[in-house]
């Protein structure tokens, strides 16, 4: 089995644009109010995932892994 991660979206940052969306359609959807939410709060380990995360303009997106794990997306600052 392969990595698992929890993915989160920090709705006071993120502005809407929907390009998690056209990276990885399966892993985020937007809302009524275009806020993006992940289709499901954990999920396989994905490059579409990750892409969507490193292309979110706001950097609105995290990605750890599950269970409390290492931070996978944003990397952490060196000496933070």
């Amino acid at each position: 089995m392969g990595d698992r991660w929890q993915v989160e979206v920090d709705r006071g940052v993120c502005i809407g644009s929907g390009m998690c969306v056209s990276s990885a359609p399966d892993g985020f959807t937007l809302d009524t109010a275009r806020q993006s939410h992940p289709t499901e709060p954990e999920t396989d380990a994905n490059d579409d995932v990750l892409a969507a995360a490193e292309g979110c303009p706001v950097e609105a997106i995290s990605i750890r892994r599950s269970g409390g794990g290492a931070v996978v997306f944003p990397p952490e600052e060196p000496g933070a």
